[in-house]
């Protein structure tokens, strides 16, 4: 991925994480990794951890950011988290997935905010 992508990217982040912010959640961690995968976000919403994907495009004829979260991409999220909320104690936690779509269209950041984008297929 070239410097100028990563840029774009982290930008992304930041701006969404204002965006949070503003919406009244309390930032907990950016840029989680583990091995099976890497969390853009985690933040709380009340009493829910919100397990939180970026996707900043500038354009979306071809496809809406969100696409970019495939069923592939979801299960690393859903398994990054697992071992988030158990690496913290956290078994009893509330939590959902969200994606945030953050696209720059002439030169304005358009940002969609999507609780629970995805699920979990078990407990």
């Amino acid at each position: 991925m070239s410097r100028e992508k990563i840029r774009f990217g982290k930008t992304g982040e930041s701006l969404a994480v204002d965006f949070l912010k503003q919406k009244g959640y309390a930032l907990v961690c950016q840029n989680y990794r583990t091995r099976f995968a890497e969390i853009d976000i985690i933040a709380r919403d009340g009493d829910t951890l919100c397990f939180i994907e970026v996707k900043a495009r500038t354009r979306t004829d071809k496809a809406l950011p969100r696409q970019a979260v495939t069923v592939a991409k979801q299960r690393k999220i859903i398994t990054a988290a697992a071992w988030y909320l158990k690496e913290n104690n956290l078994h009893d936690q509330r939590s959902r997935f969200d994606v945030m779509e953050m696209v720059l269209n002439k030169g304005r950041w358009q940002v969609n905010l999507i609780p629970n984008a995805f699920q979990t297929d078990g407990p």
